[in-house]
């Protein structure tokens, strides 16, 4: 409340709840993690283990698949954040499951969260607004949660698995890509980085573009959206305001015949990083689609990993 005239009502401050959530708050804001536990083998394979792994974020759990080496050593970590996929059709891995395993066989420790309100996770908030600015914090979480990780590793593989904390990258396609720049921005973290077919347009036209498919044509998300507009200034929650804050060495790539991500949207994120003199390798696949098939995925994933190899010496 606020004080007002004598014989006035006192005028009531409504709160915003979701201030919380600007880029400029999350900066502010000490993201301490918790431990990383291991949980049920999905997958024994020749040279590595699929895994469950459970964190927590903002007091709630977060699962997520990790692939991990079998041969003893210390073995860098890739932080891997899927696309879009719907949640009726979900399952641990999905979105990261065959990348990651190419990874894992070449000497990493990959950690694919779910997200809240996905596989074992638990619900995300009931704001759909919301639940999006929770993607962020869940892997802000589970970046400072890594500091933690070789205790469940010691609990579970007897000390003769180890995570080189000290190298730790991230790969992210589609929305997750729009994830990542996010949560380099927020954090201003030096993480080796490569995006595929990243979403980097503004908030909300991010999600906007994509209510064609919508069963209603996103009639129900513009009216949500257009309430969040009534009390929020978006642009304070818009990763292309922010490009200057990155600090991470990035790698892109890009098909040419993406419907999803259309070219030229990269070509302008990359564009504007270079402005910034950001370190920045950009990669564009003809007759390749957003997944980079079928020319563009192999010389991907042989190019992300030479990438990191180099980050992370």
């Amino acid at each position: 409340k606020v004080i007002s005239p004598i014989g006035e009502k006192p005028a009531i401050i409504k709160e915003k709840p979701l201030g919380k959530y600007t880029f400029a708050n999350l900066k502010k804001q000490q993201f301490k993690g918790s431990t990383i536990a291991l949980g049920t083998i999905l997958g024994n394979e020749d040279g590595f283990i699929s895994q469950m792994f459970y964190y927590e974020s903002e007091g709630k759990k977060v699962s997520g698949l990790a692939n991990i080496p079998k041969d003893e050593g210390e073995y860098p970590i890739i932080v891997m954040l899927r696309g879009f996929v719907p949640k009726e059709n979900y399952a641990t891995g999905i979105g990261t499951k065959r990348v990651g395993e190419v990874f894992v066989q070449n000497g990493f420790i990959t950690l694919a969260p779910d997200f809240l309100g996905f596989a074992e996770s638990d619900k995300p908030s009931k704001n759909s607004i919301e639940e999006r600015f929770q993607t962020y914090t869940s892997v802000l979480n589970l970046l400072s949660s890594i500091n933690s990780f070789n205790e469940g590793l010691d609990t579970s593989y007897s000390g003769k698995i180890k995570a080189d904390l000290s190298k730790v990258a991230l790969w992210a396609h589609s929305n997750g890509a729009q994830i990542a720049l996010s949560v380099l921005e927020i954090s201003g973290k030096s993480y080796p980085t490569v995006l595929w077919a990243p979403v980097s347009k503004p908030f909300p036209y991010s999600i906007l573009y994509y209510t064609d498919e919508f069963d209603d044509h996103g009639k129900a998300l513009r009216k949500v959206l257009a309430n969040f507009e009534k009390d929020y200034d978006v642009e304070l929650y818009s990763l292309t305001n922010y490009f200057d804050w990155i600090n991470a060495p990035m790698q892109i790539h890009q098909g040419k015949d993406d419907d999803a991500v259309p070219q030229k949207w990269s070509d302008i994120l990359v564009g504007e990083l270079k402005k910034l003199k950001k370190d920045i390798s950009y990669f564009v696949y003809s007759d390749a689609d957003h997944n980079l098939m079928p020319n563009g995925w192999a010389l991907a994933v042989e190019r992300s990993m030479e990438f990191y190899r180099e980050k992370l010496k």
